[in-house]
C-alpha cells in the first residue's frame, strides 16, 4: 500500500470555509468534529463539503495553497461546492 494525501474543505457554522490537508482524512475530520483543532473548535458544527486525494504530498500542498488564493476561491465556489 502507499500513502494518499487529501485536501479537504469544511463549511463552518458561520458559513465560512476552512481548507486543509492530511494523510489521514477520516481521523482529521473527526479531530475537527471533536474540537481538537484550535482553528475550527469554536466554529462547530462543521460539514465536509469537498475532498480530493493525491498520490504526492507536494501536489496536495500545492492544491491546498492554490485554494487559498483569490482564483482558488473562485474555482472552489464555481466548481467544488
Amino acid at each position: 500500500t502507499y500513502l494518499m494525501y487529501y485536501v479537504y474543505i469544511l463549511r463552518l457554522r458561520n458559513k465560512t470555509f476552512y481548507m486543509g490537508y492530511s494523510s489521514g482524512l477520516k481521523q482529521r475530520i473527526n479531530a475537527h468534529r471533536e474540537g481538537n483543532i484550535p482553528q475550527t473548535r469554536k466554529l462547530r458544527p462543521l460539514k465536509l463539503v469537498f475532498y480530493a486525494s493525491f498520490e504526492s504530498k507536494l501536489k496536495a500542498l500545492q492544491f491546498e495553497k492554490y485554494l487559498k488564493t483569490t482564483s482558488g476561491w473562485a474555482f472552489r465556489n464555481k466548481r467544488l461546492i
